[in-house]
C-alpha cells in the first residue's frame, strides 16, 4: 500500500518557539507553512493560546482533541487536505474567527457542532465541495461575514441569507439557476435600520466643510471622463486562489 508524504515532525521545542505575540496582545501560535501532514499532538500542552494557525499544511484530519483550545478565539485551517472536521469543534465556545477555505470538505461532513459556536463572527468556508449548506448555520446570530465561493451550491438557506449581523456573504462561482439572482447571494451591503437627513443650516461648519468636501470629490469623479479604460493586468489571481495575505479574512 502506497503512503503519503511523511511530513515535518513538530516537536513542543519548535511549537513554543512558534508563539507570537500579536498586535493586540494575544498569543498566537503559527504553525502555517510547515509541511504538516498530521495533526501535532504535542501542541495540546499549549492548548491556552488565544490563537491557532494551521494552514497551508496538508492535513487531512483534525482530531477531537482540539477541544482543549477552550481560549482559542482564532482557527486557521485554509489550505490543506481537510475532508472532514470533528464535532468537537462546537465546543470552542470563544471561537470569533474560523477559516477553512480551500479544503476537501463536502456538505455530509459539516460537523452539527459548527452551530453552537455562538460567539463566531467570521467564517470561511469557500473553495470546498460543498452542494448545500446546513440551515443549522441560521443559530449563528453573531456571523458578519461568511464566505461561501467556489463550491457547488444552487441555493443558500434563507436562515443563513437573513442572519441579523450579516454583513458580507460571498458566494461567487457556484451553480447557481440562472432564475436566481446573484445579488441574492452576494449582497455585501445590507439593513439600514435608520437614514437620518438633514439640512445644511442644522450641521456645525466643521461638519458641513467636511460634508462639501466629500461632495466636491464626489463630483470629480463622476464627471470625470478617462480616455480610454483602466487597465488590471496587474490583477492575475483571482479570488477562488488562496491568497498569501488572508487579512480581509482576519479579525483586525
Amino acid at each position: 500500500k502506497a503512503k503519503g508524504p511523511k511530513g515535518k515532525k513538530i516537536t513542543l521545542k519548535i511549537a513554543k518557539n512558534s508563539i507570537r505575540i500579536t498586535l493586540d496582545g494575544r498569543r498566537r501560535l503559527d504553525l502555517s507553512k510547515m509541511g504538516i501532514t498530521t495533526f501535532p499532538k504535542c501542541i495540546l500542552k499549549l492548548a491556552d493560546v488565544d490563537e491557532l494557525d494551521l494552514s497551508r499544511n496538508m492535513l487531512k484530519k483534525i482530531p477531537g482533541s482540539i477541544e482543549k483550545f477552550q481560549k482559542l478565539q482564532w482557527l486557521d485551517l485554509h489550505s490543506n487536505q481537510l475532508e472532514e472536521l470533528p464535532e468537537a469543534i462546537g465546543k470552542l465556545e470563544n471561537l470569533f474567527y474560523l477559516n477553512i477555505c480551500n479544503n476537501k470538505l463536502t456538505s455530509s461532513n459539516l460537523p452539527e457542532g459548527l452551530n453552537l459556536l455562538k460567539n463566531l463572527h467570521i467564517l470561511n468556508l469557500g473553495l470546498n465541495r460543498l452542494d448545500s449548506i446546513p440551515t443549522s448555520l441560521g443559530a449563528l446570530k453573531e456571523l458578519t461575514e461568511i464566505g461561501l465561493f467556489d463550491n457547488t451550491l444552487t441555493t443558500i438557506p434563507k436562515s443563513v441569507k437573513r442572519l441579523p449581523k450579516l454583513k458580507k456573504l460571498n458566494a461567487e462561482r457556484n451553480p447557481f439557476p440562472d432564475s436566481i439572482k446573484e445579488e441574492d447571494h452576494s449582497d455585501p451591503i445590507k439593513r439600514v435600520e435608520t437614514l437620518h437627513l438633514v439640512q445644511e443650516k442644522d450641521l456645525c461648519s466643521s461638519c458641513l466643510k467636511t460634508c462639501k468636501g466629500e461632495m466636491d470629490k464626489l463630483h470629480q469623479l463622476i464627471t470625470s471622463s478617462p480616455s480610454k479604460k483602466s487597465s488590471f493586468s496587474s490583477l492575475l489571481t483571482p479570488n477562488s486562489t488562496a491568497k498569501d495575505n488572508q487579512e480581509e479574512w482576519r479579525l483586525r
